[in-house]
């Protein structure tokens, strides 16, 4: 890692913080009867203080033995020891392509031979993703050597020098409620906790600390790589509130969902929790405990391939003045993710979070758009088990131009699921781990603080990006981009 030292009389390095003074400029906007806007400059003072040193962090998958699991667990192993191996292409090399900590850059400034770009993992210290620990559970008794195989993403050259290191590798018994996961799961689930859910819970708070204590670690973050699962209800009484949650945990609620007693156990062993899939996790009662506790929490869906450039089309379209009326997405997948998303409750939850990635933007422009209109949206999954880890996405973009006229896109994207999802599952806990160092203060307050419990500066990595009650969901991908960008440049430098 290169180190970054910035000569400002508003940065000041310690040995153990870089602290940083920035001054925020926005503007108030109001608009009277008479349809006239009256803008007013506001300015903000930010202090920010980041912790300097990288702690040994540890990352727990709640389905470890699922293709992204067992491929960011091999993919982390081969980079650890400079793996290579041979492909009817030619002698491959690990390397961490596709994330964005690891392979993205950021522009500096410039110097005598022009602009200079640095990654963006120098821009703070970070955790080096070869030192992250992993364990997990799974519903599933392969070890994790064998998950791999099953799992058939990587080449296998390179399962065959992974296979010793990984072997020994098995995940712990994870919680399995039919009702929340398709039906087609229940050959898999051979490595189950029995009990109450109360019984659930507090054992997988044992093994967050069992896996924290056994490998010396300062920090775990856990994340949900599992099936998604259906909505669950929220209701009164059930889930609304922290102190009713944990009260139909010890009740043995039905409709608690499994991903919900995770997010739980995490946040009261003080680790935070991110949700990789489109199922709604964080009801109410799981969103305040996180905000007593001072955890973070993150989601919801990783966001991978057809969304991202979803997230990137309509913005174009919508920014230029052109507007889309109807968009169709179809996918065809032949891994456990699609098999478990072919029953009609778990696909409801993923329609939702690849389907409201547009909103934000229709909603930017009253142009195009009135009060309530939205495109078309619709969305398709379908498995087909030939194709395996390969998704095939298709997408037809309709817009309405000049004078009515009509302008057609359709797009072919054929990718690696899992290949795409292992890098982003990267940058989560790497960032999320960043995040934990970081406290700020505004103006002439005495007291630094946290970021606030549900941790949106994610939202670039997320399908269905989670964000503080009253705060507006974006999904244009460049403006998600960009707040992880400027929010790490005012930590280390005013500019």
């Amino acid at each position: 890692m290169a180190q970054l030292n910035v000569c400002s009389p508003n940065v000041k390095y310690t040995p153990e913080y870089i602290e940083s003074r920035y001054v925020y400029d926005t503007t108030e906007v109001k608009l009277d009867l008479k349809n006239s806007y009256t803008v007013t400059p506001k300015e903000t003072i930010y202090t920010f203080r980041t912790e300097r040193k990288v702690p040994r962090v540890g990352c727990m998958l709640v389905g470890w033995g699922g293709n992204n699991g067992t491929t960011i667990t091999a993919g982390v192993l081969a980079n650890k020891m400079g793996l290579s191996w041979n492909t009817k292409e030619g002698l491959k090399k690990s390397n961490y392509v596709g994330s964005l900590t690891q392979a993205s850059t950021v522009h500096l400034g410039s110097g005598p031979d022009g602009d200079v770009h640095i990654p963006m993992k120098d821009l703070l210290p970070m955790v080096n993703p070869d030192d992250i620990v992993f364990d997990g559970w799974d519903i599933s008794s392969f070890n994790m050597a064998d998950a791999m195989k099953r799992a058939k993403v990587l080449d296998w050259g390179l399962q065959e020098q992974l296979r010793p290191h990984m072997v020994n590798m098995k995940p712990r018994p994870s919680i399995y409620c039919p009702d929340f996961i398709a039906a087609n799961q229940m050959d898999r689930a051979d490595n189950v906790l029995v009990g109450t859910k109360q019984q659930m819970l507090e054992q997988i708070q044992w093994d967050i600390r069992d896996f924290k204590q056994k490998n010396n670690l300062d920090k775990v973050i856990v994340l949900w790589t599992a099936n998604t699962e259906r909505f669950c209800d929220i209701k009164e009484g059930l889930n609304d509130t922290a102190a009713n949650l944990l009260s139909s945990i010890a009740k043995d609620e039905e409709e608690v969902s499994p991903s919900t007693i995770f997010a739980v156990a995490s946040i009261l062993e003080g680790c935070s929790y991110i949700n990789g899939s489109p199922q709604n996790t964080f009801v109410p009662g799981v969103m305040e405990l996180a905000e007593q506790n001072d955890v973070f929490i993150v989601g919801d869906d990783f966001k991978s391939g057809q969304t991202k450039i979803k997230s990137v089309l309509v913005d174009f379209l919508v920014s230029a003045g052109i507007k889309p009326v109807s968009i169709v997405s179809y996918n065809h997948l032949g891994n456990n993710d699609g098999k478990n998303l072919s029953a009609p409750k778990q696909f409801r939850s993923k329609e939702i979070s690849k389907s409201n990635v547009v909103d934000d933007m229709v909603e930017s422009n009253r142009v195009l758009y009135s009060e309530g209109e939205k495109p078309d949206h619709c969305v398709v999954i379908k498995y087909v088990p030939y194709v395996g880890d390969s998704k095939r996405a298709m997408d037809e973009y309709t817009s309405e131009i000049f004078m009515h006229g009509l302008n057609t896109i359709v797009l072919h994207n054929t990718c690696e699921d899992s290949l795409l999802a292992s890098p982003i599952i990267l940058d989560l806990v790497i960032l999320c781990e960043v995040c934990e160092r970081i406290k700020f203060k505004v103006n002439d307050e005495e007291e630094f603080q946290n970021f606030n419990s549900v941790l949106s500066i994610l939202s670039y990595l997320l399908k269905a990006p989670l964000v503080p009650s009253g705060a507006p969901v974006v999904n244009a991908l460049f403006k998600q981009r960009a707040c992880i960008e400027n929010i790490f440049r005012i930590i280390t430098w005013d500019w």
